[in-house]
């Protein structure tokens, strides 16, 4: 028996070299599908993607179901973003794995911030760039290329695919996973797994696997901050009328203390054990400008992935061309807080509001509106399938892998495990600390991605030799 598993995965290895042209030029075609979940973009594109997807799983011919599903948001009649399923059914006592990951993407910015197009899956450099070349597209065929992979591997070798395989690939993860929860729940049968791999996250560096093991929560939120019931000529009433801008600068300014830490009672920290990660690296992932300094205390993955994190992420006040000289009745700002793994976000959220209505100046009118949560994260690390999924990155890469924390949030996967109380979570990706997800000039790098795919065709492969 252990003689026919090294074999098949010495046949897993070839397969995987052997079908990674066709695994890149799968995923290129994907990335030329501009699937944007936003609601002012259009939806086609992100049914067409689903529907691009639904076609390479029922190709793979490993799946007794494969369908595009969607459920309605929250408790109105409205469907959201259509998602693709499959499951094949497993036999002979082995365990089922449900795989994860996104096929929709984050608006694409300006064009003239990238230096190739956004939506034209362009290499440079050992690199595939492109929006949702990395975040998510290349989880969506990490899974297919190990699919593909391991099934022509076993076929070749006279091994039983005995292991039961679940897909998920979301078609709303960067807006909100709005019909999540519904879609669950309606999907249950289909989904329902031992183990759930959640190809969402990142690798340490580009010669390094990393397993995700925790994820900060999130807290965000619109404030308005109001001094006026309209606005005034500013040559008239400036010096004597505090107008909305300022009030607003002053209140937000409260959110941290002199060296750029969150500055809010009752937002903790977690405990973490983390790796060793220098001032340099920071600079050089970041890109921090010449003289800019990093913000915080602590040790610098502490500040990223244990300690609260606030972050202003957008203004609706006059843009710089029209400019008047007014006093601004209000200002409304969008806030974006992490918290750390542990913290309740609607504790945290109270905590927010109560601080920045007692720092608000001038008596100046705060509002809160669309308020949404995401659930931190914390990996049980003692499970069979940890260890398995280990062992897997550490042959595939040649290098054991790291435990990290991520500062993003994936507040979906606490329903993951409301639904699936009895299942092991592991959140692994195909990202890197340069890939620029959410950014201009979004990248994948190639070499990591193949690694990815054959430590997950290696996973498969030893979990369908497991005994539950």
């Amino acid at each position: 028996m252990e003689q026919d598993q090294t074999a098949l995965e010495a046949g897993i290895r070839a397969t995987v070299a052997e079908q990674f042209p066709r695994t890149m030029a799968d995923l290129a075609d994907l990335v030329r599908i501009p699937s944007v979940s936003w609601p002012a973009f259009d939806a086609a594109h992100v049914a067409q993607s689903a529907e691009a997807i639904a076609a390479l799983v029922r190709e793979s011919g490993v799946f007794d179901v494969v369908d595009v599903r969607r459920a309605p948001i929250g408790d109105t009649d409205e469907l959201g973003q259509p998602a693709v399923v499959a499951r094949r059914e497993a036999k002979n006592g082995r365990p089922t794995v449900l795989l994860y990951a996104h096929h929709d993407v984050q608006p694409p910015g300006k064009d003239e911030d990238w230096d190739s197009p956004a939506f034209e899956p362009t290499e440079r450099h050992g690199r595939l760039y492109g929006r949702g070349a990395a975040d998510d597209k290349a989880g969506v065929m990490s899974h297919l290329g190990a699919i593909r992979a391991f099934a022509a591997a076993a076929e070749s070798a006279n091994t039983d695919l005995d292991l039961g395989i679940a897909l998920f690939i979301e078609g709303e993860e960067e807006w909100a996973s709005q019909s999540f929860g519904n879609f669950l729940r309606e999907n249950r049968e289909l989904l329902a797994a031992d183990a759930i791999i959640v190809a969402d996250s990142s690798n340490w560096d580009t010669e390094t696997p990393a397993l995700t093991v925790a994820l900060r929560g999130a807290v965000a939120f619109n404030l308005r901050v109001a001094t006026l019931d309209h606005a005034s000529h500013s040559g008239m009433f400036g010096g004597a009328v505090p107008d909305g801008m300022l009030a607003a600068v002053r209140t937000l300014n409260s959110l941290w203390d002199a060296d750029g830490a969150v500055a809010v009672p009752g937002l903790v920290t977690a405990d973490l054990d983390l790796p060793e990660y220098g001032e340099d690296r920071l600079r050089e992932e970041a890109g921090l400008l010449d003289g800019v300094t990093s913000i915080g205390r602590g040790e610098i993955l502490s500040r990223q992935w244990a300690q609260p994190a606030i972050t202003i992420t957008g203004i609706d006040a006059p843009d710089v061309a029209n400019a008047s000289n007014t006093l601004i009745p209000g200002v409304r700002v969008r806030v974006s807080a992490r918290i750390a793994p542990g913290q309740d976000p609607a504790t945290a959220y109270a905590a927010i509001q109560e601080h920045l209505r007692a720092n608000a100046p001038f008596g100046a009118q705060l509002s809160f509106e669309d308020p949404d949560f995401g659930q931190a994260f914390l990996v049980d690390t003692s499970g069979w399938a940890v260890s398995e999924v280990r062992g897997a990155m550490a042959d595939a890469w040649e290098k054991d892998p790291v435990d990290i924390g991520v500062g993003g949030s994936i507040p979906f996967i606490a329903e993951l495990v409301e639904e699936f109380p009895g299942a092991q979570i592991l959140v692994t990706g195909v990202e890197d600390p340069d890939g620029r997800a959410h950014s201009p000039n979004e990248s994948l790098h190639i070499e990591s991605f193949r690694k990815s795919v054959l430590t997950e065709a290696l996973f498969l492969a030893r979990l369908n030799t497991r005994q539950l």
